[in-house]
């Protein structure tokens, strides 16, 4: 194939807004639906041109299969991986330009087996969903100019996929059973999360979870080496949250799980009748007793308990819809998993949407705050995503704040409302879509790294030089804490590391063999938990200076 001909494949570009976590599947959601982004005018003029193509017969059986709607930045590593479970790949073309790629497998077998199952699930590249089809052509033939001798990016990607094929005809080859070890879990990972992820791929058969050398790890099971494979290629190395809960997967020696018991541990989602191991629930199942909290024993059409969450795109397959809807993920033209929460308890004369905004934005970028006109004791508070909801319900529910021991849970609500125009508020409502002030806006911050539960001392940062210990305690005390111990963050000069995102440094300055005190950063002790929540409260974004605001946090350190 020559590259002047590949406009006759190029058809009508249709883009699909990905995300930027693991488990959505939506770009950006308003009241429940897809808001699409604003369409390449000259791109699709461009496209008009060319001889579209009829993705309805997308022609005659080839081994060189045509892939279309590719985002810019796909590697070509990452277009082999698509072709790596349905036998050899010998050639690939990527056309980034063009958004487009060619993938030339060892024989028409198996495009065609690529090529059908890709009809009833939608591959996916980077949270975007691209086509795949066979092409008009029956061998993949570069010029000079596209030749992959020239392209390095290329060469190692079809060596490392011949590589694999070796290493899996040595090894007697894939297995329908995965292992999967999840490293640095900062937050809770449990059987229906993964449930979640590995259903985005293929039909989950069975799990079995556990705990070996300190480290949280299961075993999955497939109905099929095809299926299994690519969930290997797609989330291995994949974060379930940014910048941790990082899934490491390799094939199991075990070729089928035998699951004797379907509770938070284990499950066979192809025998939901399986006992707990728990006499007593079992005995209430049996009589049918109302009203418990059972593990999730219902199979396929169950929706998962576990904690909804983000993380990184994917960069492979994911199932039909139905088999998502099944899975419980959210779908296009569904409603967003539930983002805002409930607070009660809250001290009437104390609390303000400002005030809720900035504690709560310590877990998560809070989108809207609304007090209750009739009951100023309750509040709504929107959060940006799902997983910062649990975040905060895990971190401030039942915290004493203002002198009452608060409530933090889930709000039956889907969105916060503004109020209609003209309709009364009293300020009570507040709208922080477009807040400077968001912690976790950045893609894969630092600030994700350091969340950590209300405590007695408070991280403080972007200090400006000028600013002394003393007038630091002073605005503290001013704000009614009472100051227990203060330090600044020991640096050695003249190199810095490890910035922080909210203009602080973790490096260290050498100056000689001397320890000298960087103003940057301090950690400051206060008289107890409840003082910290409302100095964080009063003094997150103080102004030390004209041009510098304090950042507080809780800090995990003590003085």
């Amino acid at each position: 194939m020559r590259i002047g001909k590949e406009g006759k494949e190029t058809g009508e570009r249709q883009e699909v807004r990905g995300s930027d976590e693991l488990l959505s599947q939506t770009g950006a959601v308003s009241n429940g639906s897809v808001m699409s982004p604003a369409p390449n005018h000259a791109d699709n003029n461009n496209d008009a041109k060319k001889v579209k193509l009829d993705t309805k017969n997308p022609g005659a059986p080839s081994r060189v299969i045509h892939i279309r709607n590719i985002p810019n930045e796909v590697t070509e590593a990452e277009i082999v991986h698509l072709g790596i479970p349905f036998g050899k790949v010998t050639n690939v073309l990527v056309l980034k330009g063009k958004n487009q790629a060619f993938l030339e497998m060892s024989d028409e077998v198996c495009a065609t087996t690529m090529v059908n199952y890709f009809t009833n699930c939608t591959a996916q590249l980077r949270g975007r969903a691209v086509y795949v089809q066979f092409s008009n052509h029956k061998e993949l033939k570069t010029d000079q100019t596209h030749s992959n001798a020239q392209n390095p990016s290329a060469q190692a990607a079809l060596q490392a996929a011949q590589a694999l094929v070796n290493q899996t005809d040595t090894q007697g080859g894939p297995n329908t059973v995965l292992r999967v070890i999840v490293e640095h879990m900062i937050y809770p990972v449990t059987l229906d999360v993964l449930y979640q992820i590995f259903s985005r791929v293929g039909k989950v058969l069975k799990i079995v979870t556990f705990t070996k050398n300190n480290t949280f790890q299961a075993l999955i099971q497939y109905p099929d080496v095809v299926t299994a494979q690519a969930a290997k290629m797609t989330l291995d190395g994949q974060n379930i949250y940014n910048a941790c809960c990082t899934l490491r997967i390799e094939y199991s020696k075990l070729s089928n799980l035998n699951v004797k018991y379907n509770n938070d541990k284990s499950r066979d989602y192809t025998n939901p009748s399986l006992p707990t191991g728990d006499p007593a629930l079992d005995s209430a199942l049996a009589i049918g007793a109302p009203n418990l909290n059972l593990p999730n024993r219902t199979g396929e059409n169950a929706t998962p308990t576990g904690m909804p969450f983000t993380g990184m795109p994917l960069a492979g397959v994911t199932p039909s819809a139905a088999a998502l809807g099944a899975a419980g993920i959210r779908l296009p033209g569904q409603p967003s998993p539930n983002c805002v929460l409930l607070v009660s308890n809250l001290n009437e004369e104390m609390v303000t949407p400002d005030a809720l905004f900035t504690l709560f934005g310590v877990y998560g970028d809070v989108q809207r705050v609304k007090i209750l006109f009739n009951k100023k004791d309750n509040a709504l508070v929107q959060m940006s995503e799902p997983h910062q909801t649990q975040l905060a319900i895990s971190h401030l529910d039942k915290m004493k704040t203002w002198g009452k021991q608060i409530r933090v849970t889930l709000s039956k609500h889907q969105t916060v409302q503004l109020p209609k125009e003209g309709q009364p508020d009293a300020g009570l409502t507040k709208d922080y879509s477009n807040s400077p002030l968001h912690r976790f806006k950045k893609p894969g911050s630092k600030n994700y790294q350091n969340i950590y539960p209300p405590s007695a001392t408070l991280h403080l940062s972007n200090i400006p030089p000028t600013v002394d210990e003393e007038q630091i305690k002073d605005a503290f005390t001013e704000a009614g804490a009472c100051v227990k111990a203060f330090k600044f963050f020991p640096v050695r000069a003249p190199t810095e590391t490890g910035r922080r995102d909210d203009g602080g440094s973790e490096g260290v300055q050498v100056s000689g063999n001397n320890i000298v005190k960087d103003r940057k950063m301090a950690l400051i002790q206060l008289g107890s938990v409840e003082e910290a929540i409302s100095a964080l409260i009063k003094m997150h974004n103080f102004q030390l200076s004209d041009s510098s605001h304090l950042r507080v946090s809780f800090s995990k350190s003590t003085i």
